[in-house]
């Protein structure tokens, strides 16, 4: 479903010269796949996730969504994702349900089907009691559950969700969790950013450890528990860290 060949980005300053911010990576995440990207500030996670939405236009490499490639067929790809990313702005004078008609336009999507879609959505992140309010006056969590629903209105086989449940309170960030895992059960391929050691532990089918723009491994958290003979992610993280250095050292 997400399949990269070779897929970077380099960006320059005019202090710091050429920047890496992802280096080549090739990978394949399968339907029905929650695959995390875990890494720290500066790791390269949300440019790669927006060179797979094709906010960004790779340096070098590609990607397919869906069967298209992100550089020649990218009206076909934003088609088929939903994507989430703490940039992403939402037009703060109209109500929720007011920008999920405006958005269902923009995908022709039928009326009646928008519609249906809303009401299904509304219940699903229980946001009833708020769609009538203007989105400039709602919490981080609405505001959030409002961002979650304009992405999955259309109904994407695929969903790019960069750090989804940052600031969230437990309330909230349990319904995006769950409807995380309910998506993945239906069938949808997902690519989770998170800084969550434990959401990661907890959500995800594979993770990728990345980090200056590198991926360092992919693989269970049963295999990397076996692999580094630790029971938690961020133990883990850290070995592969240092062992990157070591290597980076002894070169």
């Amino acid at each position: 479903m997400i399949q990269t060949v070779e897929l970077s980005k380099t960006f320059w300053d005019r202090k710091r010269g050429e920047i890496n911010a992802v280096l080549p990576t090739t990978l394949t995440i399968e339907p029905g796949e929650i695959f995390g990207l875990l890494g720290p500030n500066g790791a390269g996670k949300t440019t790669f996730l927006r060179m797979l939405a094709t906010v960004l236009t790779p340096s070098e490499g590609t990607a397919l969504l869906n069967g298209f490639d992100i550089c020649r067929q990218s009206e076909a790809v934003k088609r088929s994702i939903g994507f989430i990313s703490g940039n992403t702005k939402l037009y703060g004078r109209l109500t929720p349900r007011e920008l999920l008609q405006y958005f269902g336009e923009l995908h022709e999507m039928a009326p009646a089907t928008i519609a249906t879609r809303c009401e299904a959505i509304f219940e699903l992140l229980d946001m009833h009691q708020f769609v009538h309010q203007r989105i400039e006056k709602l919490s981080t969590g609405q505001t959030q559950k409002t961002s979650i629903a304009r992405c999955i209105l259309h109904d994407p086989p695929i969903f790019i969700l960069d750090e989804p449940t940052l600031g969230l309170d437990i309330l909230t960030s349990r319904t995006i969790i769950q409807f995380i895992r309910n998506a993945a059960q239906a069938g949808k391929t997902i690519i989770l950013s998170t800084h969550y050691m434990e959401e990661a532990e907890f959500l995800c089918h594979r993770i990728a450890l990345m980090h200056l723009g590198k991926i360092l491994a992919i693989n269970t958290l049963t295999g990397f528990q076996q692999q580094c003979d630790k029971n938690h992610l961020a133990d883990i993280f850290l070995d592969f860290i240092e062992q990157e250095k070591g290597e980076m050292n002894a070169a």
